[in-house]
């Protein structure tokens, strides 16, 4: 308890953190460029725990920006220092439940979105808790521009086809691929070999990992 209270205290103290706490929490929607101090484009990064793909993506493409999206203050704050200690002023973390992402983005600010090995709610009660439900689904479409893909990486086989059913049930679906073994997949270039904590954890115990992304039609 004493660490994770340090840990907050520091996050507390980054500008590269948006958290309750601060006043940009409740201005940041709209602004993010301004934040950035560019106008590159925005890569959100939902349920990003530690921020593995937000930080080594920030480091491989300096000419985007990318948001790392957790309720969870003790990963932020792991995402963050590796941030900090790399020199990556294009990565910042927003802590806040995903359920709230309309408050943090204005209508086409987001140019792409990745959703990394979310929690897969497996229990039906919580299928509307499902970061890929047509509830979360219609958020996304608001937030991204018209070309914008979502991508989704797990290892969890019960919530990737939930998914495809999901997205099959909707008329404004397209450019949808997928990969029930991204490693053996071409789809795998596309995912830039970075791998979460959850993703070595479940590929050392035989769980393949699947991987799909798409874009909304305008209709």
């Amino acid at each position: 308890m004493k660490r994770k209270k340090e840990r907050f205290r520091i996050i507390e103290e980054r500008s590269n953190v948006i958290e309750p706490s601060k006043e940009n929490y409740h201005t940041i929607k709209g602004s993010w460029h301004t934040h950035f101090g560019n106008k590159n484009p925005i890569t959100v990064e939902l349920a990003c725990g530690r921020g593995e793909y937000s930080v080594n993506l920030a480091r491989m493409f300096p000419d985007k920006n990318f948001i790392g999206v957790d309720i969870k203050g003790d990963r932020i704050w792991k995402g963050s220092t590796w941030a900090v200690e790399q020199g990556l002023g294009n990565v910042a973390f927003l802590r806040t439940q995903i359920l709230l992402i309309e408050s943090f983005f204005e209508q086409g600010e987001v140019d792409e979105i990745w959703i990394t090995f979310p929690d897969p709610r497996p229990r039906k009660r919580d299928i509307k808790r499902r970061l890929t439900s047509p509830r979360f689904l219609n958020f996304y479409k608001k937030l991204l521009k018209p070309s914008g893909y979502v991508r989704l990486k797990t290892d969890n086989t019960i919530l990737f086809d939930y998914t495809l059913e999901v997205l099959k049930e909707r008329n404004d679906i397209t450019d949808l691929d997928f990969t029930h073994n991204l490693y053996a997949s071409d789809l795998r270039l596309e995912c830039y070999d970075i791998k979460t904590r959850y993703e070595e954890e479940f590929t050392a115990k035989g769980e393949l990992i699947k991987y799909l992304r798409f874009r909304f039609a305008q209709v």
